[in-house]
């Protein structure tokens, strides 16, 4: 057996989904290089994080995401590591079909093109060069955590990798998230994650009832968790992201009720506050049910919205009856926090 690294080289805004597409075509690991991203980290007032002058400049601009895959000799493996996770309802209805069975080395990059062209009819995916090396056995395991390092979100939440747990201390005006990037949709460096992490900061109560909608990694109910609410459901229409999310859940020792499921599955009557970090045509699709959802005077806070679709998810929440409060930017992402009427 061997080590393939892939890299794909891309835009900030289409890297969560290339990531996800990876995990779904059976990735063994995971990492994401983002200048962009590294630039905000140390110029943040707040960080303690340094670079020496030019090294910035030095990674250019685009996104550099590597997966790590094991090829054998008949190919590399492709598809979820388990058959109860081949949803043909999940994500990858969105990326094309889960691709099962083993490939070449040449059939694969193929098929990794041909997956990034269906990304990039609904995000730029910029440069979308994918290129390959091997690597040593011992090697890739640590290539791919490298680049990956404890950053805080928002005023209250630091995000940090398992492997720093030694390092990062949490205290009771800073709380901690564990989650190691790769396993499944959202680690916190992404403006739609962060944006909505701001805003459940900013506007958590901890009378709060709360159901995340497309939870992923299960960050967001994470943090809501550990900033007190006094409940937390999550919610996925992909088994395998509802399981990461079991996971993380109980890496950080938070109750959370995860299960695999939509908007209409919800367990509760009525929630406080719904969350759902997702895409502008499913947040849209969803706004009619969001009401009915909430508790009376209850909240919504959505993102996953890109600048020119944001009009497909703001106009649907309002034409709902949701009355927009609160709006964040962060480059060509929107986040919103509406009420509903007491």
């Amino acid at each position: 057996m061997k080590w393939v690294e892939i890299e794909i080289t891309t835009t900030e805004e289409a890297s969560d989904a290339i990531c996800e597409m990876l995990s779904q075509l059976g990735a063994d690991g995971i990492a994401v290089c983002d200048p962009l991203e590294i630039k905000r980290i140390i110029e943040d007032p707040d960080s303690l994080a340094y670079a020496d002058d030019g090294f910035v400049d030095s990674l250019g601009s685009d996104v550099k995401i590597q997966a790590y895959f094991a090829e054998f000799e008949d190919g590399i493996r492709l598809g979820a590591k388990e058959e109860e996770y081949e949803n043909p309802e999940g994500v990858g209805t969105i990326y094309g079909n889960i691709a099962k069975g083993s490939k070449s080395l040449a059939e694969t990059i193929s098929l990794l093109e041909e997956r990034l062209a269906a990304i990039g009819e609904f995000l730029p995916v910029g440069n979308g060069k994918v290129s390959y090396k091997y690597v040593k056995d011992e090697d890739w395991e640590n290539e791919w955590k490298k680049d990956y390092h404890a950053f805080t979100v928002s005023p209250r939440i630091t995000i940090a990798p398992s492997w720093e747990k030694e390092s990062v201390t949490e205290t009771p005006d800073m709380k901690v998230v564990y989650l190691d990037p790769g396993s499944a949709f959202g680690t916190g460096t992404h403006e739609t994650t962060s944006m909505c992490a701001e805003l459940i900061d900013e506007h958590l109560d901890p009378k709060d009832t709360v159901l995340d909608v497309g939870c992923g990694s299960g960050i967001l109910s994470i943090i809501c968790s550990k900033l007190g609410a006094a409940s937390v459901d999550a919610c996925d229409i992909d088994r395998l992201a509802v399981d990461v999310a079991i996971a993380n859940c109980e890496e950080n020792h938070v109750d959370v009720d995860c299960y695999t499921g939509e908007l209409k599955d919800a367990k509760k009557e009525g929630y406080s506050l719904i969350i759902a970090n997702i895409v502008a045509e499913i947040i849209a699709g969803i706004a009619p049910l969001v009401p009915d959802k909430l508790l009376p005077g209850g909240r919504f806070i959505t993102s996953g919205i890109i600048d020119h679709k944001k009009e497909i998810a703001l106009s649907a929440c309002q034409e709902a009856g949701l009355t927009l409060i609160e709006e964040k930017q962060k480059g060509d992402w929107h986040a919103y926090y509406f009420e509903k009427k007491a």
